[in-house]
């Protein structure tokens, strides 16, 4: 499959996925509304914020893949696919803003807790909440693991969260309306505010790290180098680069060859070493240079050009471990 069809293909994906996290957004939103009219809980408020949130969300993701998925053109030459990460940064907007919202509520009820009514219904509605959100997360997982969507990844974490959050909803119920324990809803509530900044926060951290064209995970980089050089004819690998946008990926990088080597031959053994790494990560976007072997470039000094891509890595990794230690 070439680069466009896989593109097609992953596009047509994308959107299957949020059209059913908008359908799933639009059902809970109606439950949880008629739950908090019966329940008058600031923790199902919580819950409802958040899906009213999921629903504009979803929506906003439906067109950012619909935009990612459009294929480049004359102005576009590399695609669309950031209109993933943007719309991953207006998620992470709306979930701030709930979030706050929520914690200010929670605060002003601190000081005047009002009673939860009937609970019934509010705990049935969570419990109903949360396995419907179980089906979309699994269908979202197959969908980012065949096409690595950086807007349906940020989707699924509103629904992953939603697991916690409506348990947190049955649990303030049971505690503040049928054991009495009053000010257990309010502050559940606070947590559930708490819960989605941090989840804001993440989101918020990928999707920069997909504007800032940050380079693939190592294990995946390390991978395409061993691939990349294992050719018998390729001396070396140097000057690599790659990025990710939206569910496309890139990778540009320089080989040394025999300088004695014909153009022709040079050509075959690039298009060998590029049906090996399209057979690894399909539908990525592959730009290789040849260098006469030991040729190294002069016009940058300052980057790290003419260094062979396993030494740059190796430091990398050490700085990693560095860093965690």
């Amino acid at each position: 499959m070439n680069a466009d069809a896989h593109a097609l293909a992953q596009g047509a994906l994308t959107r299957k996925a949020a059209l059913a996290s908008v359908a799933v957004a639009v059902i809970l939103l109606g439950l949880k509304i008629a739950a908090l009219w019966s329940t008058r809980s600031v923790a199902m408020l919580g819950s409802v914020a958040d899906t009213a949130l999921d629903l504009v969300a979803s929506l906003v993701t439906l067109c950012g893949v619909h935009v990612a998925a459009t294929p480049a053109d004359t102005q576009h030459r590399f695609g669309h696919g950031k209109a993933e990460a943007l719309a991953a940064l207006f998620q992470v907007t709306l979930i701030t803003l709930a979030a706050v919202g929520l914690a200010v509520e929670s605060f002003r009820r601190i000081g005047n807790p009002h009673p939860v009514e009937s609970a019934t219904l509010g705990i049935g509605v969570s419990i109903a909440a949360i396995l419907l959100s179980f089906v979309l997360i699994a269908y979202q997982r197959r969908v980012i693991a065949q096409t690595g969507s950086l807007a349906i990844s940020t989707d699924s974490l509103h629904y992953k969260s939603d697991f916690f959050l409506n348990l947190s909803v049955i649990v303030a119920l049971v505690l503040d309306h049928v054991m009495g324990i009053q000010g257990a809803d309010t502050l559940f509530g606070f947590g559930i505010a708490l819960w989605l900044g941090w989840g804001a926060w993440r989101s918020g951290q990928s999707a920069m790290e997909h504007l800032m064209d940050q380079e693939w995970p190592i294990e995946d980089r390390e991978r395409l180098i061993a691939i990349a050089s294992a050719h018998p004819e390729v001396r070396g690998l140097h000057d690599m680069r790659t990025r990710t946008s939206g569910s496309h990926r890139f990778a540009q990088f320089h080989v040394w060859v025999d300088p004695d080597m014909t153009v022709r031959r040079v050509h075959d053994v690039m298009d060998d070493v590029e049906e090996q790494l399209h057979a690894a990560f399909p539908g990525v976007e592959i730009l290789i240079h040849p260098d006469p072997d030991g040729h190294v470039e002069r016009k940058d000094p300052g980057a790290l050009r003419g260094r062979d891509a396993f030494e740059v890595l190796a430091e990398e990794m050490g700085e990693g471990d560095d860093q965690q230690a």
